[in-house]
């Protein structure tokens, strides 16, 4: 009895042993990534991550420890440190390594005892990631950026470089409904570049044809952004396009209170009050514009076409009078006349200030004709001429 008693003493002491060399290479690998983890870079870093994988796979190989969480969390903390400095190949090795001991340490780290470990792990998963897709998106592979962009978003999903870059990646790839989904999130944080992601955010919309949702988008942005004049002038040619003349002057009015030196905006409201076929107040606006910038080429264009307009309304009826009419005939090609002559030099300085438009030089035939002054109107086509033979 007293033999057995030894035999089985010195057993329990082996297993005891054992057990605790198991452990011991735990702590080990805690250990030496705790010193990686001090420097991070370097010839030392390098050896106590190594020196930590070679214990931690000890350690994951026995049955004593394998299924502990500190084992899966320190497994995927070290497999993912040394992601970050391999080739390509072994790096994938690696990162589906440590991605599986993170699944792992997650669901067995009940109280969580390893969130250092875990939170290193997510940095480094989400940085490969990251790293994955710039290299896609570098090389045109948008569909594939995508999808690992939104890998890294998974990881970090109110970080707002991963929600833009998911963002980004999705609109190169035509997946608007992805790109979408991602700037509507982007516009809620606080990203600081917000104003512009609601512009594209925007022309997403427009490209599906969606017009209503794009104008609700600019609403929120030049509520958001009262200010900005850029958001103004988007949700102002928004509204034009799709002929809401009153939003539109209500919000050109909102704009021009807060920016009352963009001549941008007295020419939209002028451009509103044109589209309306209201020529006397255009004009109005269209002046307001040209007193802040005398050489807007748009605004002289369409001053100019503003005046023209009903001159050419006058002529065209003058010209259609019965011979025995001729008193009406002389009082209607005065006042046409007239309105030619006043309407001349804005469309002169816009043939001036941008020399090769059709549109303008058009108008400016218009005008000599209207005048009857034939020999301008003939120089006025050869230059027309000119341009369309190029």
């Amino acid at each position: 009895m007293k033999t057995k008693y030894v035999i089985a003493s010195a057993f329990a002491l082996a297993v005891s042993t054992a057990a605790m060399a198991q452990k011991s290479e735990l702590a080990n690998a805690k250990s030496e990534y705790d010193k990686f983890s001090v420097v991070r870079t370097g010839k030392i870093a390098s050896t106590s991550l190594n020196s930590a994988k070679e214990a931690i796979d000890k350690a994951a190989a026995n049955d004593k420890t394998a299924a502990l969480p500190q084992t899966y969390a320190l497994k995927a903390a070290i497999y993912g440190s040394l992601a970050g400095d391999t080739t390509q190949q072994s790096r994938d090795n690696l990162i589906t390594t440590a991605q599986e001991a993170y699944k792992k340490a997650e669901a067995a780290d009940t109280k969580g005892e390893n969130k250092k470990l875990l939170e290193d792990t997510k940095i480094s998963l989400a940085n490969y990631q990251l790293q994955t897709g710039v290299k896609q998106y570098q090389s045109g592979k948008y569909d594939q950026a995508f999808a690992s962009f939104d890998n890294y978003r998974q990881y970090f999903p109110e970080d707002t470089n991963a929600i833009l870059y998911t963002g980004l990646a999705a609109a190169n790839a035509k997946n608007n409904d992805a790109a979408i989904s991602n700037y509507k999130k982007l516009v809620t944080t606080k990203y600081s570049k917000t104003m512009g992601v609601y512009s594209d955010l925007a022309s997403l919309y427009l490209m599906k044809k969606d017009t209503a949702s794009a104008l609700k988008v600019m609403d929120e942005a030049t509520k958001k952004f009262p200010k900005n004049a850029d958001l103004a002038k988007r949700e102002i040619e928004l509204n034009i396009q799709s002929g809401n003349k009153k939003e539109v002057l209500q919000k050109i009015e909102t704009a021009i209170a807060n920016d009352p030196k963009n001549k941008t905006l007295y020419y939209y409201a002028g451009l509103t009050y044109s589209s309306a076929k209201d020529y006397v107040k255009a004009g109005e606006y269209y002046q307001k514009a040209l007193d802040i910038d005398p050489n807007y080429y748009e605004a002289n264009l369409n001053q100019g076409f503003v005046i023209m307009s009903p001159a050419i309304d006058i002529f065209n009826a003058a010209n259609k009078l019965p011979a025995n009419k001729q008193k009406e005939y002389t009082a209607a090609i005065a006042k046409s006349n007239a309105l030619f002559t006043k309407a001349e030099p804005y469309i002169v300085k816009a043939t001036e200030e941008n020399p090769t438009s059709l549109e303008a030089l058009s108008n400016l035939k218009t005008v000599y004709i209207g005048k009857k002054e034939d020999a301008k109107a003939a120089a006025v086509q050869k230059k027309i001429d000119a341009l369309t033979k190029k």
